[in-house]
Protein backbone atom coordinates (compact mmCIF):
# COMPACT_ATOMS: atom_id res chain seq x y z
CA UNK A 1 0.00 0.00 0.00
CA UNK A 2 1.47 3.64 -0.58
CA UNK A 3 -0.11 6.48 0.65
CA UNK A 4 1.23 10.48 -0.30
CA UNK A 5 0.21 13.06 1.73
CA UNK A 6 0.08 16.38 0.42
CA UNK A 7 0.81 19.05 3.09
CA UNK A 8 2.22 22.10 4.49
CA UNK A 9 3.57 20.40 7.69
CA UNK A 10 5.36 16.53 6.13
CA UNK A 11 7.32 16.44 9.25
CA UNK A 12 4.24 16.43 11.41
CA UNK A 13 2.94 13.44 9.74
CA UNK A 14 6.86 11.50 9.09
CA UNK A 15 7.15 12.21 13.11
CA UNK A 16 3.66 10.61 13.50
CA UNK A 17 3.43 7.94 11.03
CA UNK A 18 7.36 6.87 11.02
CA UNK A 19 7.48 5.47 14.05
CA UNK A 20 6.07 1.95 15.80
CA UNK A 21 4.04 -0.27 14.71
CA UNK A 22 3.89 1.86 10.48
CA UNK A 23 7.40 2.55 11.02
CA UNK A 24 8.40 -0.15 11.23
CA UNK A 25 6.59 -1.68 8.07
CA UNK A 26 7.75 1.09 6.33
CA UNK A 27 11.26 0.33 7.48
CA UNK A 28 10.35 -3.74 5.72
CA UNK A 29 9.13 -2.19 2.62
CA UNK A 30 5.43 -3.12 3.27
CA UNK A 31 4.71 0.25 3.47
CA UNK A 32 5.33 3.36 1.31
CA UNK A 33 4.17 6.07 2.66
CA UNK A 34 5.69 9.86 1.29
CA UNK A 35 4.87 13.47 2.46
CA UNK A 36 5.50 16.25 -0.17
CA UNK A 37 6.12 19.82 1.21
CA UNK A 38 2.80 21.72 -1.37
CA UNK A 39 5.10 24.97 -0.58
CA UNK A 40 8.12 23.37 -2.86
CA UNK A 41 5.48 23.23 -5.60
CA UNK A 42 4.29 27.28 -6.16
CA UNK A 43 5.81 29.11 -8.97
CA UNK A 44 5.15 32.10 -6.92
CA UNK A 45 8.66 33.67 -5.81
CA UNK A 46 7.78 34.40 -2.18
CA UNK A 47 6.31 30.70 -2.06
CA UNK A 48 3.34 31.54 -1.42
CA UNK A 49 0.73 29.43 -1.31
CA UNK A 50 -2.63 30.83 0.13
CA UNK A 51 -4.69 34.00 -0.86
CA UNK A 52 -7.55 36.33 0.01
CA UNK A 53 -10.94 34.86 -1.23
CA UNK A 54 -12.63 36.49 -4.09
CA UNK A 55 -16.26 38.33 -2.81
CA UNK A 56 -14.60 39.19 0.89
CA UNK A 57 -14.66 36.89 4.24
CA UNK A 58 -12.39 35.86 6.88
CA UNK A 59 -8.85 34.20 6.47
CA UNK A 60 -6.89 32.90 3.55
CA UNK A 61 -7.77 30.16 0.70
CA UNK A 62 -4.97 27.71 -0.91
CA UNK A 63 -3.87 28.44 -4.63
CA UNK A 64 -5.33 25.76 -6.97
CA UNK A 65 -1.75 25.96 -8.74
CA UNK A 66 0.81 24.65 -6.12
CA UNK A 67 -1.84 21.87 -5.16
CA UNK A 68 -2.25 20.74 -8.41
CA UNK A 69 1.47 20.56 -9.38
CA UNK A 70 1.90 18.77 -6.14
CA UNK A 71 -0.47 16.20 -6.76
CA UNK A 72 1.14 16.02 -10.19
CA UNK A 73 4.30 15.32 -8.95
CA UNK A 74 2.81 12.43 -6.63
CA UNK A 75 1.12 10.93 -9.58
CA UNK A 76 4.33 10.78 -11.60
CA UNK A 77 5.27 7.59 -10.88
CA UNK A 78 2.00 6.34 -9.98
CA UNK A 79 1.19 4.38 -13.25
CA UNK A 80 -0.93 0.96 -12.98
CA UNK A 81 -1.63 1.55 -9.24
CA UNK A 82 -4.93 2.05 -8.33
CA UNK A 83 -5.46 5.46 -6.97
CA UNK A 84 -7.58 7.50 -5.17
CA UNK A 85 -7.38 11.23 -4.44
CA UNK A 86 -9.34 12.57 -1.25
CA UNK A 87 -9.45 15.56 0.56
CA UNK A 88 -9.44 15.65 3.68
CA UNK A 89 -12.40 18.24 4.55
CA UNK A 90 -15.41 18.41 7.45
CA UNK A 91 -17.66 18.82 4.76
CA UNK A 92 -16.77 15.31 3.53
CA UNK A 93 -18.61 11.75 4.54
CA UNK A 94 -17.89 10.56 7.64
CA UNK A 95 -14.72 8.53 8.10
CA UNK A 96 -15.88 4.43 9.24
CA UNK A 97 -13.87 1.22 9.88
CA UNK A 98 -16.06 0.23 6.90
CA UNK A 99 -14.96 2.58 4.69
CA UNK A 100 -11.18 2.13 5.96
CA UNK A 101 -12.01 -1.54 4.37
CA UNK A 102 -13.31 -0.42 1.35
CA UNK A 103 -10.46 1.75 0.94
CA UNK A 104 -7.79 -1.05 1.43
CA UNK A 105 -9.46 -3.51 -0.30
CA UNK A 106 -10.40 -1.07 -3.74
CA UNK A 107 -6.78 0.48 -4.04
CA UNK A 108 -3.16 0.38 -4.16
CA UNK A 109 -2.28 4.05 -3.75
CA UNK A 110 -4.24 6.70 -1.76
CA UNK A 111 -3.18 10.28 -2.34
CA UNK A 112 -4.42 12.39 0.89
CA UNK A 113 -4.42 16.20 0.39
CA UNK A 114 -4.21 18.22 3.74
CA UNK A 115 -6.41 21.72 3.38
CA UNK A 116 -5.54 24.31 5.59
CA UNK A 117 -6.66 27.73 6.64
CA UNK A 118 -9.99 28.77 5.48
CA UNK A 119 -10.19 25.77 2.78
CA UNK A 120 -8.79 25.69 -1.02
CA UNK A 121 -10.01 26.89 -4.47
CA UNK A 122 -13.12 24.85 -5.47
CA UNK A 123 -11.65 24.34 -8.53
CA UNK A 124 -8.84 22.61 -7.37
CA UNK A 125 -11.45 19.84 -5.79
CA UNK A 126 -13.84 19.29 -8.79
CA UNK A 127 -11.01 19.07 -11.04
CA UNK A 128 -8.94 16.52 -9.31
CA UNK A 129 -10.33 15.21 -5.91
CA UNK A 130 -12.31 11.39 -6.03
CA UNK A 131 -13.82 12.03 -2.74
CA UNK A 132 -13.72 13.94 0.58
CA UNK A 133 -13.20 12.33 3.89
CA UNK A 134 -14.53 14.24 7.40
CA UNK A 135 -13.30 12.77 10.59
CA UNK A 136 -16.65 13.87 12.30
CA UNK A 137 -18.95 17.11 12.51
CA UNK A 138 -15.95 19.16 14.07
CA UNK A 139 -13.28 21.36 12.01
CA UNK A 140 -9.08 20.81 12.58
CA UNK A 141 -7.02 23.80 11.97
CA UNK A 142 -5.87 21.22 9.11
CA UNK A 143 -6.27 18.10 7.58
CA UNK A 144 -2.98 16.79 8.71
CA UNK A 145 -4.53 15.07 12.02
CA UNK A 146 -7.37 13.26 9.78
CA UNK A 147 -4.42 12.23 6.85
CA UNK A 148 -3.11 10.74 9.62
CA UNK A 149 -6.03 9.20 11.41
CA UNK A 150 -7.25 7.41 7.40
CA UNK A 151 -3.44 6.17 6.66
CA UNK A 152 -3.16 4.02 10.12
CA UNK A 153 -6.74 3.18 10.16
CA UNK A 154 -6.16 2.18 6.44
CA UNK A 155 -2.54 0.60 6.24
CA UNK A 156 -2.72 -1.48 9.64
CA UNK A 157 -4.88 -4.07 7.58
CA UNK A 158 -2.41 -4.66 5.17
CA UNK A 159 -1.00 -7.86 5.57
CA UNK A 160 2.32 -8.21 7.17
CA UNK A 161 1.59 -5.10 9.29
CA UNK A 162 0.22 -6.21 12.14
CA UNK A 163 1.24 -9.54 13.71
CA UNK A 164 -1.86 -11.49 12.69
CA UNK A 165 -5.17 -10.70 10.89
CA UNK A 166 -6.78 -11.16 14.06
CA UNK A 167 -5.30 -8.26 15.95
CA UNK A 168 -8.09 -5.78 13.82
CA UNK A 169 -10.77 -8.09 12.66
CA UNK A 170 -11.62 -8.09 16.37
CA UNK A 171 -11.24 -4.81 17.41
CA UNK A 172 -14.16 -2.18 17.70
CA UNK A 173 -16.67 -1.01 14.69
CA UNK A 174 -14.70 -4.14 12.50
CA UNK A 175 -17.99 -6.33 12.79
CA UNK A 176 -20.22 -3.54 13.58
CA UNK A 177 -19.18 -4.31 17.47
CA UNK A 178 -17.41 -2.37 19.90
CA UNK A 179 -14.76 -4.33 21.28
CA UNK A 180 -15.01 -6.40 24.59
CA UNK A 181 -12.93 -5.23 27.85
CA UNK A 182 -9.10 -6.22 27.73
CA UNK A 183 -6.99 -7.28 31.05
CA UNK A 184 -2.84 -7.91 31.61
CA UNK A 185 -1.49 -8.37 34.13
CA UNK A 186 -1.03 -7.72 37.60
CA UNK A 187 -4.00 -10.59 38.25
CA UNK A 188 -5.51 -8.02 41.15
CA UNK A 189 -4.70 -4.21 40.82
CA UNK A 190 -6.28 -1.83 43.67
CA UNK A 191 -8.68 -4.24 44.76
CA UNK A 192 -10.26 -4.73 41.26
CA UNK A 193 -9.53 -8.73 39.41
CA UNK A 194 -9.30 -9.93 36.68
CA UNK A 195 -12.38 -11.54 35.39
CA UNK A 196 -12.36 -15.56 36.40
CA UNK A 197 -13.75 -16.65 32.72
CA UNK A 198 -9.95 -15.09 31.39
CA UNK A 199 -7.85 -17.25 33.70
CA UNK A 200 -9.62 -20.75 33.17
CA UNK A 201 -8.07 -21.53 29.89
CA UNK A 202 -11.60 -22.84 28.44
CA UNK A 203 -11.31 -20.96 25.19
CA UNK A 204 -14.66 -21.66 24.10
CA UNK A 205 -16.18 -20.01 27.13
CA UNK A 206 -13.93 -17.18 26.99
CA UNK A 207 -14.85 -16.59 23.46
CA UNK A 208 -18.46 -16.58 24.19
CA UNK A 209 -17.19 -14.27 27.06
CA UNK A 210 -15.82 -11.60 24.83
CA UNK A 211 -18.94 -11.54 22.46
CA UNK A 212 -21.66 -10.98 25.41
CA UNK A 213 -19.25 -8.38 26.49
CA UNK A 214 -19.17 -6.65 23.24
CA UNK A 215 -23.05 -6.81 22.52
CA UNK A 216 -23.32 -5.53 26.15
CA UNK A 217 -20.65 -2.95 25.05
CA UNK A 218 -22.22 -1.64 21.92
CA UNK A 219 -25.84 -1.73 23.29
CA UNK A 220 -24.90 0.60 25.84
CA UNK A 221 -22.37 2.96 24.38
CA UNK A 222 -23.78 2.74 20.82
CA UNK A 223 -27.07 1.95 20.67
CA UNK A 224 -27.31 3.56 17.14
CA UNK A 225 -24.59 1.20 15.68
CA UNK A 226 -26.74 -1.71 17.66
CA UNK A 227 -30.17 -0.96 16.14
CA UNK A 228 -28.24 -1.57 12.46
CA UNK A 229 -26.96 -4.96 13.66
CA UNK A 230 -28.07 -8.63 12.05
CA UNK A 231 -27.99 -10.54 14.97
CA UNK A 232 -27.41 -14.24 14.65
CA UNK A 233 -29.34 -17.15 16.84
CA UNK A 234 -26.47 -17.14 19.07
CA UNK A 235 -26.21 -13.47 18.95
CA UNK A 236 -30.00 -13.22 20.27
CA UNK A 237 -29.83 -15.61 22.93
CA UNK A 238 -26.71 -13.63 24.51
CA UNK A 239 -29.03 -10.07 24.14
CA UNK A 240 -31.45 -12.27 26.02
CA UNK A 241 -29.13 -12.70 28.54
CA UNK A 242 -27.26 -9.51 28.88
CA UNK A 243 -31.06 -7.89 29.56
CA UNK A 244 -31.94 -10.48 31.98
CA UNK A 245 -28.51 -9.32 33.97
CA UNK A 246 -29.20 -5.71 33.74
CA UNK A 247 -32.72 -6.62 35.55
CA UNK A 248 -31.12 -8.35 38.51
CA UNK A 249 -30.40 -6.69 41.51
CA UNK A 250 -26.87 -4.95 42.18
CA UNK A 251 -24.76 -5.45 45.07
CA UNK A 252 -23.41 -3.27 47.04
CA UNK A 253 -22.70 -4.48 50.79
CA UNK A 254 -21.56 -7.58 51.81
CA UNK A 255 -23.92 -10.50 52.22
CA UNK A 256 -23.84 -12.05 55.75
CA UNK A 257 -24.66 -15.03 57.12
CA UNK A 258 -26.57 -16.37 60.53
CA UNK A 259 -28.83 -19.19 61.85
CA UNK A 260 -32.19 -18.93 61.13
CA UNK A 261 -35.04 -18.31 63.60
CA UNK A 262 -38.61 -19.23 63.38
CA UNK A 263 -39.57 -15.85 62.29
CA UNK A 264 -37.52 -16.52 59.08
CA UNK A 265 -39.76 -19.61 57.80
CA UNK A 266 -42.32 -17.83 55.96
CA UNK A 267 -38.93 -16.36 53.96
CA UNK A 268 -37.90 -19.60 53.94
CA UNK A 269 -40.73 -21.57 52.36
CA UNK A 270 -41.24 -18.19 49.98
CA UNK A 271 -38.02 -18.94 48.42
CA UNK A 272 -38.54 -22.80 48.20
CA UNK A 273 -42.18 -22.11 46.06
CA UNK A 274 -40.22 -19.75 43.82
CA UNK A 275 -37.03 -22.64 43.62
CA UNK A 276 -39.88 -25.46 42.83
CA UNK A 277 -41.29 -23.35 40.32
CA UNK A 278 -37.89 -22.70 38.87
CA UNK A 279 -36.67 -26.58 38.76
CA UNK A 280 -39.94 -27.31 37.22
CA UNK A 281 -39.32 -24.79 34.01
CA UNK A 282 -36.19 -26.57 33.42
CA UNK A 283 -37.49 -30.51 33.94
CA UNK A 284 -35.58 -30.92 37.36
CA UNK A 285 -37.82 -34.12 39.08
CA UNK A 286 -36.64 -32.03 42.36
CA UNK A 287 -38.53 -30.64 44.72
CA UNK A 288 -41.93 -31.61 42.63
CA UNK A 289 -44.00 -32.88 45.68
CA UNK A 290 -44.81 -31.66 48.54
CA UNK A 291 -40.85 -31.93 49.82
CA UNK A 292 -39.22 -29.84 51.68
CA UNK A 293 -42.25 -29.21 54.21
CA UNK A 294 -42.55 -26.49 56.68
CA UNK A 295 -42.07 -29.29 59.05
CA UNK A 296 -38.79 -29.85 57.98
CA UNK A 297 -37.69 -26.74 58.31
CA UNK A 298 -38.91 -25.87 61.50
CA UNK A 299 -36.91 -29.33 62.76
CA UNK A 300 -34.28 -27.72 61.16
CA UNK A 301 -34.23 -24.35 62.86
CA UNK A 302 -34.63 -25.83 65.99
CA UNK A 303 -31.55 -27.92 65.88
CA UNK A 304 -29.56 -25.09 64.53
CA UNK A 305 -28.81 -26.35 61.20
CA UNK A 306 -30.64 -24.02 58.52
CA UNK A 307 -29.19 -20.77 58.46
CA UNK A 308 -29.76 -17.83 56.06
CA UNK A 309 -27.94 -15.75 53.89
CA UNK A 310 -29.28 -11.99 54.37
CA UNK A 311 -28.26 -8.83 51.95
CA UNK A 312 -28.71 -5.61 54.19
CA UNK A 313 -32.35 -6.63 55.87
CA UNK A 314 -33.72 -9.30 53.71
CA UNK A 315 -33.17 -12.91 53.22
CA UNK A 316 -31.40 -14.00 50.50
CA UNK A 317 -30.99 -17.50 50.23
CA UNK A 318 -30.96 -20.49 52.26
CA UNK A 319 -29.01 -23.17 53.32
CA UNK A 320 -29.17 -26.57 55.62
CA UNK A 321 -25.70 -27.97 57.41
CA UNK A 322 -25.86 -31.11 58.96
CA UNK A 323 -22.89 -32.85 60.69
CA UNK A 324 -21.88 -36.66 59.06
CA UNK A 325 -22.53 -39.57 58.84
CA UNK A 326 -25.36 -39.35 56.37
CA UNK A 327 -27.01 -42.95 56.21
CA UNK A 328 -28.12 -42.62 52.78
CA UNK A 329 -24.60 -41.44 51.49
CA UNK A 330 -23.44 -45.24 52.11
CA UNK A 331 -25.08 -46.95 49.05
CA UNK A 332 -22.69 -44.79 46.56
CA UNK A 333 -22.03 -45.90 43.62
CA UNK A 334 -19.95 -45.52 40.37
CA UNK A 335 -17.21 -43.72 42.61
CA UNK A 336 -15.81 -43.78 45.96
CA UNK A 337 -15.70 -40.41 48.86
CA UNK A 338 -12.45 -39.78 49.69
CA UNK A 339 -12.80 -38.69 53.11
CA UNK A 340 -13.56 -40.58 56.07
CA UNK A 341 -16.63 -39.74 58.67
CA UNK A 342 -15.70 -36.78 59.68
CA UNK A 343 -17.65 -34.84 57.10
CA UNK A 344 -20.61 -32.11 56.97
CA UNK A 345 -23.21 -32.65 54.35
CA UNK A 346 -25.04 -29.41 52.71
CA UNK A 347 -28.35 -30.16 51.91
CA UNK A 348 -31.76 -28.02 51.64
CA UNK A 349 -30.63 -24.98 49.81
CA UNK A 350 -31.75 -22.54 47.23
CA UNK A 351 -31.66 -18.76 46.55
CA UNK A 352 -34.71 -16.31 46.43
CA UNK A 353 -35.60 -15.09 43.10
CA UNK A 354 -34.53 -11.49 42.72
CA UNK A 355 -31.04 -12.83 44.15
CA UNK A 356 -30.19 -15.46 41.26
CA UNK A 357 -27.57 -14.55 38.86
CA UNK A 358 -25.68 -12.67 41.25
CA UNK A 359 -22.98 -13.80 43.53
CA UNK A 360 -25.68 -15.06 46.10
CA UNK A 361 -25.01 -18.53 45.42
CA UNK A 362 -21.38 -18.54 45.44
CA UNK A 363 -20.78 -17.10 48.86
CA UNK A 364 -23.62 -19.20 50.35
CA UNK A 365 -21.62 -22.00 49.50
CA UNK A 366 -18.62 -20.43 50.85
CA UNK A 367 -20.53 -19.74 54.22
CA UNK A 368 -21.64 -23.30 54.08
CA UNK A 369 -17.92 -24.20 53.66
CA UNK A 370 -17.04 -22.06 56.72
CA UNK A 371 -19.82 -23.51 59.04
CA UNK A 372 -18.30 -26.77 58.57
CA UNK A 373 -14.71 -25.73 59.08
CA UNK A 374 -15.59 -24.21 62.12
CA UNK A 375 -17.49 -27.36 63.38
CA UNK A 376 -14.18 -28.92 62.72
CA UNK A 377 -15.16 -30.91 59.83
CA UNK A 378 -12.55 -32.07 57.06
CA UNK A 379 -14.76 -32.16 54.48
CA UNK A 380 -18.24 -31.19 52.72
CA UNK A 381 -20.53 -33.25 51.02
CA UNK A 382 -23.57 -33.10 49.12
CA UNK A 383 -26.07 -34.46 46.35
CA UNK A 384 -27.92 -32.65 43.38
CA UNK A 385 -30.46 -34.16 40.68
CA UNK A 386 -28.06 -34.73 37.34
CA UNK A 387 -30.56 -32.69 35.74
CA UNK A 388 -29.69 -29.73 37.93
CA UNK A 389 -27.30 -27.95 35.43
CA UNK A 390 -26.99 -24.46 37.72
CA UNK A 391 -25.92 -26.57 40.67
CA UNK A 392 -23.55 -28.83 39.51
CA UNK A 393 -22.20 -26.13 37.53
CA UNK A 394 -21.29 -24.09 40.90
CA UNK A 395 -20.21 -27.40 42.79
CA UNK A 396 -17.66 -27.61 39.68
CA UNK A 397 -16.73 -24.21 39.94
CA UNK A 398 -16.26 -24.37 43.43
CA UNK A 399 -13.85 -27.21 43.09
CA UNK A 400 -15.77 -30.14 44.28
CA UNK A 401 -14.59 -33.18 43.01
CA UNK A 402 -17.64 -36.32 41.47
CA UNK A 403 -18.10 -39.15 43.80
CA UNK A 404 -20.72 -40.60 42.14
CA UNK A 405 -24.11 -41.48 41.89
CA UNK A 406 -26.70 -42.12 45.19
CA UNK A 407 -30.20 -42.52 45.47
CA UNK A 408 -32.08 -40.24 47.71
CA UNK A 409 -35.71 -41.21 48.57
CA UNK A 410 -37.08 -38.13 49.96
CA UNK A 411 -40.15 -37.53 47.76
CA UNK A 412 -42.10 -40.47 47.34
CA UNK A 413 -43.27 -40.77 43.44
CA UNK A 414 -40.14 -38.49 41.83
CA UNK A 415 -36.66 -39.29 40.78
CA UNK A 416 -34.70 -40.19 43.27
CA UNK A 417 -31.68 -40.69 41.80
CA UNK A 418 -29.04 -38.09 42.54
CA UNK A 419 -25.33 -36.98 41.74
CA UNK A 420 -22.74 -36.80 45.19
CA UNK A 421 -20.06 -34.39 45.07
CA UNK A 422 -17.22 -33.96 48.13
CA UNK A 423 -15.18 -31.14 48.87
CA UNK A 424 -11.94 -31.87 50.65
CA UNK A 425 -9.56 -28.87 52.38
CA UNK A 426 -7.55 -31.50 54.86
Amino acid sequence: MRIDILTLFPESIRGVLGESILGRAAAKGILDIRCHQIRDYTENKQKQVDDYPYGGGWGQVMNAQPLKSCLDAALADAAGLRTRVIYMSPQGQPFTQAKARQLKADYDHLVLVCGHYEGVDERFIEQCVDEEISLGDFVLTGGEIAAMAVADAVCRMVPGVLADEQCYTGESHWDGLLEYPQYTRPEEWEGQKVPEVLLGGNHAEIERWRRKQSLERTMRKRPDMFEALELSPEDQKLVREIRKDKARRKLTEPLTCRSATEADLPAILEIVQHARASLKKYHVDQWQGEYPTPDVFAADIQKGNCHVVCYQAEIAAFFVLTRGPEPGYDQLTDGKWHSDDNYCVLHRAAVRRDFRGTPVSGVLFDFAVNEAKKSGAAALRTDTHRKNKAMRSLLEHKGCRFAGNVLVHSEEGHDPRRQAFELLWE
